[in-house]
């Protein structure tokens, strides 16, 4: 069910903008395989746009000024993406589809990209920690371009306003059901306001009977250059990967940490059947299509 965020605060003075975006797209994508054994699962369509590109434009319209991709070998289709295309350009501007044209160059010039590479697969922690030295000595914000939300919410920028309220790192979470806990970081919670939380503590992938909450944080986060510091410490788990979780849990007795519980449908779309859940509401929603596959699933049906 879809909920709205609270009205969020103007920025006052002196506060810190958030220029830069981290987008880890690094993951070998192995629950969509075998199309994922020569594309990026980050390409895949949502209708007629790849999965990446929604996270792009989500950190534009928050306002991010640079976005760095954190990508891996294989990947290079999504560099590419958002380079020019000069051949198909011209095509294009010959043909005369001038709308088509303005499209293909309003792609490349999104927004300034640059690209890292993490060399191994040694989970989330690692892959932001990737990004450091791009990101420096300031609070940036991360995206994970699995989690697509839907609605007229735009958490990110909603999350950018608690930091410069509370000058402490901003976590999206979303209620979750008890039985699937086990699939996220718990948060336990203490309550602030509407839709907002001070984080007591975190636990990765609890079973129900031990989770503190049924709070689960999904792909959006707000964070101070601090964490890089403490990546750098936080060890890594049984399966050799450093996660992001544990490294919060190591920062939450430094300083401050909150939660804010997230508006609107959010899909995994890193799962075949939340991709297909996404593709279908997207597409449902489109003037040009929408109608005609309403009647079409309606005759499935």
């Amino acid at each position: 069910m879809a909920r709205r965020f609270l009205p969020g605060k103007k920025f006052g003075e002196g506060a810190v903008k958030i220029r830069k975006a981290v987008i880890t797209a690094a993951g070998w994508g192995t629950r969509f395989l075998p199309v994922t054994r020569s594309q990026p699962k980050e390409m895949l369509p949502l209708v007629d746009r790849p999965l990446i590109q929604y996270a792009v434009e989500e950190a534009i319209q928050a306002g991010i000024e640079q976005v760095i991709m954190v990508t891996a070998m294989g990947k290079r289709a999504i560099e590419d993406y958002f380079d020019s295309a000069f051949e198909l350009e011209y095509f294009l501007e010959r043909k005369g589809e001038t709308a088509l044209l303005k499209q293909m160059k309003e792609i490349s010039g999104m927004v300034n990209i640059c690209y890292v590479r993490q060399k191994d697969q040694l989970g989330l922690g690692n892959a932001i920690y990737t990004a450091r030295n791009i990101v420096g000595d300031e609070p940036f914000a991360v995206i994970l371009p699995d989690d697509i939300i839907l609605g007229e919410a735009a958490p990110l920028k909603r999350m950018m306003e608690i930091y410069q309220e509370y000058r402490a790192g901003v976590i999206a979470v979303e209620e979750v059901d008890r039985e699937d806990t086990c699939k996220y970081g718990i948060i336990e919670p203490r309550p602030v306001s509407a839709r907002l939380y001070e984080i007591v503590g975190l636990v990765e992938k609890p079973e129900p009977s031990r989770a503190p909450s049924r709070l689960g944080i999904v792909g959006r986060y707000i964070l101070p250059s601090r964490i890089f510091d403490v990546l750098e410490k936080t060890p890594p788990d049984r399966g050799n990967e450093v996660q992001l979780t544990d490294a919060l849990q190591l920062l939450l007795k430094q300083q401050k940490l909150y939660a804010c519980e997230l508006e609107g449908v959010r899909y995994d779309t890193g799962t075949p059947l939340g991709w297909l859940k996404a593709n279908i509401e997207l597409a449902l929603k489109r003037d040009d299509f929408g109608p005609e596959l309403k009647k079409y699933l309606k005759g499935l049906l």
